[in-house]
């Protein structure tokens, strides 16, 4: 009996982390930021993002200033535990892409003791919730929501607003596409 609740006591533990906001609040930044001090720390780290997100690199995870961190791209969520080995620490990043099942596959990761930090949109272009990230903002033991900086009065900006004609729900872009928008310019913005 001692010696089972010695190892059930020594087990590690893991939760998810979401760090969520508009295009252009430092997400990925951040995303970043935790994950190099994971490794600093000696800890064994994976890092994965959605195989279209090729924006900046087909491989790396790259913020708006460039700073980049090397990841794994991969099509679905159900691909990740398939390319996890004894890591500590999971980084997936825009997590609004991957599909549904990416919830299911966090909780179960983080289940086994791994730490899961994820990032990622947490309204799409409409102002609506998007993907994945309002269950993993239900679930997770830690949220961060970060903020850009109004373009069009300095406010902090929680929007993400296309300025594209483009419709379809999943669209990369930089700032020829998007601008980051608080509650009432993008109102504004949209009813215009």
């Amino acid at each position: 009996m001692f010696i089972e609740n010695t190892i059930n006591n020594n087990k590690r533990k893991g939760w998810i982390e979401v760090i969520c906001g508009s295009m252009f609040s430092g997400k990925t930044e951040e995303l970043i930021r935790r994950l190099k001090r994971a490794k600093i720390a000696k800890q064994k780290v994976e890092i994965f993002k959605p195989s279209i997100d090729n924006r900046y690199d087909e491989e790396a995870v790259v913020s708006h200033d460039e700073n980049q961190i090397h990841s794994t791209p991969v099509p679905a969520s159900a691909n990740i535990p398939l390319l996890i080995n004894d890591e500590e620490v999971i980084g997936i990043d825009e997590a609004q892409f991957f599909d549904m099942e990416l919830v299911g596959v966090c909780n179960r990761l983080a289940n086994q003791g791994i730490r899961v930090i994820i990032a990622g949109l947490d309204m799409d272009f409409e102002g609506k919730p998007f993907g994945p990230i309002p269950q993993l903002l239900a679930t997770a033991e830690f949220v961060t929501k970060v903020h850009a900086i109004c373009v069009k009065c300095g406010q902090l900006a929680n929007h993400s607003h296309r300025i594209a004609k483009e419709k379809s729900l999943v669209m990369l872009g930089e700032t020829d596409h998007y601008e980051p928008l608080c509650r009432d310019c993008f109102q504004k913005a949209i009813n215009s």
